[in-house]
C-alpha cells in the first residue's frame, strides 16, 4: 500500500525549505525577527511530507509557502518550524 503524499494534492500549496541565507534575506526584507513569524509544527502533515524528501527539518528553520490563484496571482507566506 502506497503512502498518501499530501504535498502532491492539488489543494495544498507549494512548500519550500529556505536555506540560512534565504531565511536571513526574508527577515531583513520585512525587518522582523525570526520569533515574529507565524509558526508551523514539525508534526504538521506538510512538514512531515517534506522531511521524506529533504531529510530532517530542524526546529528554527523557515518554510516558504507559495500560493497561486487565478484572481490574486502569487502570494508568499513564511512559517517558523517549531516542535
Amino acid at each position: 500500500m502506497s503512502r498518501f503524499e499530501v504535498l502532491n494534492h492539488a489543494l495544498v500549496p507549494e512548500h519550500k525549505l529556505l536555506t540560512k541565507a534565504e531565511a536571513q534575506e526574508v527577515l531583513s526584507k520585512y525587518s522582523i525577527s525570526i520569533e515574529e513569524l507565524p509558526k508551523i509544527r514539525r508534526s504538521d502533515a506538510c512538514v512531515r511530507s517534506m522531511e521524506l524528501r529533504v531529510g530532517e527539518i530542524p526546529r528554527g528553520s523557515i518554510i516558504k509557502i507559495v500560493r497561486r490563484s487565478d484572481t490574486a496571482g502569487i502570494s508568499y507566506a513564511y512559517r517558523l518550524v517549531i516542535d
